[in-house]
């Protein structure tokens, strides 16, 4: 619960303060956010099948968006940033529909 309300306290400081991206950090910025949105609908998975760790949440958290972002800014030194972008966007929209449908056979029971 901790980490909803942080996001939610995250979000409305972002809305209200409206911080500048540096342009280097621009194409990254929204695989991360798409990253830690993945960590985040885990962690209510797991909040709600009773498994939550809150070491496990914040290293996943993490990882995922290092990990996405190494591997777009990758992508961006080989020369095939946006194939890769595409796919870890794919990888990780797989993974927060899967979790998003846990989620709701869990509190609908359907």
């Amino acid at each position: 619960m901790i980490a909803v309300l942080g996001l939610l306290i995250g979000v409305i400081v972002g809305l209200l303060v409206q911080p500048d991206v540096p342009l280097g950090l621009e194409p990254y910025l929204p695989i991360a956010v798409i990253a830690a949105l993945d960590a985040v609908f885990g962690g209510l998975r797991a909040h709600l099948d009773g498994i939550f760790d809150d070491r496990v949440f914040v290293v996943s958290f993490l990882s995922n968006v290092i990990i996405a972002s190494g591997i777009v800014y990758l992508g961006d030194q080989l020369g095939v940033g946006g194939q890769l972008s595409t796919g870890v966007i794919v990888v990780l929209g797989i993974r927060i529909f899967a979790n998003v449908a846990a989620i709701r056979r869990h509190v609908f029971h359907a």
